[in-house]
């Protein structure tokens, strides 16, 4: 009688599936010590010795998950990207007035910026990545611009926005949503969906048609003032 146990229950190597989800947590691991690193020091100033430190792990051993620090750097963009990108596809499948699909989309981006990789789309320089992912950012921000520009141009033609330059009024909110990667504090007094939730109304309230804006009771109960939401930014 054979008593030996199967040789699976004793093999040293992980199942396949098992394997490549330990890659990719591992992977994912190094992209949030990297992005919060790059973020608090600057890119340049940043090393991979700092990146593997963080992670308690050598220099080398980043090398199986990303070729080059400008690998790390494009695939920081890349996710702040993607998550922008899956939630304009949500909100627009919804189906909602041009208004209503604006705010959404304010409110969702706002929010966005307000984490370390939707940051990394506005904190980082593109001259710093190849030619190739430059072209690839710059489509990206094409194409979050056209989503805006869209929302806007339905609107107006379904008369819950006002009539105004489409371009400049998606380039303005667009800077001012932009900027929040840059002055957010994480920690401060403001979460990130209290400042998503003042900016869809705060952006778009001169834009709205009168019937459409939202009256005291519609409005986020969020509503700070100056003062308070300015101590959620921080010294720049």
């Amino acid at each position: 009688m054979d008593t030996r146990t199967p040789a699976s229950e004793h093999s040293p190597w992980l199942p396949f599936e098992s394997r490549r989800r330990a890659r990719d947590e591992k992977r994912e691991a190094v992209l949030r010590a990297a992005v919060q690193l790059f973020l608090e020091r600057g890119y340049h100033r940043a090393t991979l010795n700092e990146v593997a430190d963080r992670l308690n792990i050598t220099k080398p051993a980043l090398y199986n998950y990303f070729r080059s620090k400008e690998d790390i750097l494009f695939e920081c963009w890349s996710i702040g990207q993607e998550r922008v990108e899956d939630q304009i596809a949500g909100i627009e499948a919804a189906g909602e007035n041009g208004l209503a699909t604006l705010r959404r989309l304010v409110r969702t981006y706002a929010a966005t910026m307000a984490s370390d990789f939707g940051a990394s789309l506005v904190r980082f320089n593109v001259a710093d990545l190849s030619e190739a992912n430059q072209k690839a950012t710059f489509a990206g921000k094409r194409r979050i611009d056209r989503a805006f520009r869209d929302a806007i141009t339905q609107g107006i033609a379904d008369k819950s926005i006002r009539p105004c330059d489409v371009k400049l009024t998606a380039f303005a909110i667009l800077g001012a949503l932009n900027w929040i990667g840059h002055w957010y504090k994480p920690g401060g007094e403001l979460s990130p969906d209290q400042i998503a939730d003042d900016f869809a109304i705060r952006l778009t309230a001169d834009i709205a048609k009168s019937s459409a804006k939202p009256s005291a009771n519609t409005k986020s109960k969020t509503k700070p003032s100056k003062p308070k939401a300015a101590r959620a930014i921080r010294d720049i």
